[in-house]
């Protein structure tokens, strides 16, 4: 659905993914900083939005995902991912229970593939899953933001600021109470740097979440009784998943960041050598420059300079070697 937003002045539409919110509004070194000190909002509205209602849907949604959501406090924010039963990623999920309703949003595009799971799966349990992406939209306040999340039907509190579910009726208001806008280039650049995941750009179709650094925010490692546990556990317990997610220096004398899939190669070999890895997200940050996340091979030393295509790039550690 094509956002409202994008008649603001300025404003410049995104591709791919993210395509129907903006880009960026014209200066998104500008964007970021506003972020960055708490000021500002980022349209999200094509991003899928589910509901799930009924008695049973907390115990239910436990059975199926990795996070343990069967006592989850009304407005305690979390995250939680659908394996395959080989254990690879499917679909990430970031939810919160309101008592009465577990609002979900989920990435562009991935509402209808996980609903049509989800309703597979309900058997006999007191549960009713709805796609509710045409009349609440996500808008993204970053942390310390004043504004006011009053008309929003649910909130999810993060460290880095609050995910409103709004009636998507609202957006065209939005300036008015929230400050200026901010382009989803703005908000992927903090993205990259907290080193958060989002599946389908550090994700492939054999990501397991111990290779992206999953473990910590959408996997509970005490539950079990859900599809790809038994991945999780073993790898969990041998400490050697195939991948590791590294947040990545970039030269910044290149002009062009490598795209997403750009290969990644140790520099010592001069760019000739095999392939280690790929680059999954590169952006240009307002005081850190070119900055990518990258899944590359465990075995990959730490302390080597790497190639992203022809760019070269430090790594920081995120997933252990």
């Amino acid at each position: 659905m094509k956002s409202p937003l994008l008649a603001l002045p300025g404003a410049v539409p995104a591709e791919g993914a993210d395509e129907g919110v903006a880009a960026h509004y014209g200066d998104i070194f500008r964007e970021q900083r506003a972020l960055a000190e708490g000021r500002g909002f980022v349209d999200l509205s094509h991003r899928g939005v589910i509901t799930v209602t009924g008695a049973d849907r907390l115990a239910w949604l436990h059975l199926l995902l990795t996070q343990h959501v069967s006592d989850l406090p009304p407005q305690l924010a979390t995250e939680a991912l659908v394996l395959s039963p080989n254990g690879h990623v499917e679909h990430a999920l970031y939810l919160v229970d309101d008592g009465t309703t577990t609002w979900v949003h989920v990435e562009p595009g991935t509402a209808p593939a996980l609903i049509g799971y989800l309703e597979s799966m309900k058997f006999f349990y007191r549960v009713e899953i709805a796609d509710a992406s045409a009349d609440y939209a996500l808008v993204h306040l970053p942390a310390g933001s004043t504004a006011s999340a009053e008309g929003a039907a649910a909130v999810r509190e993060l460290p880095y600021g609050r995910d409103l579910f709004l009636p998507r009726a609202e957006l065209a208001r939005l300036t008015a109470g929230y400050g200026p806008a901010a382009g989803v280039w703005a908000y992927e650049a903090l993205r990259v740097e907290g080193h958060r995941p989002r599946l389908g750009f550090e994700t492939d179709h054999r990501t397991i979440p111990h290779e992206v650094d999953w473990l910590g925010s959408a996997v509970h490692l005490q539950k079990g009784c859900y599809r790809g546990q038994e991945t999780v556990a073993r790898v969990h317990n041998l400490g050697r998943p195939p991948r590791r997610l590294v947040f990545l220096h970039l030269d910044g004398t290149e002009e062009k960041l490598p795209a997403h899939g750009t290969e990644v190669r140790l520099a010592a070999d001069g760019g000739e050598g095999r392939p280690l890895g790929f680059v999954t997200t590169a952006v240009r940050h307002h005081e850190l420059g070119p900055i990518a996340l990258a899944l590359v091979k465990r075995n990959v030393p730490v302390d080597a300079v790497l190639l992203a295509g022809t760019v070269p790039a430090t790594q920081d550690v995120i997933v252990p070697a």
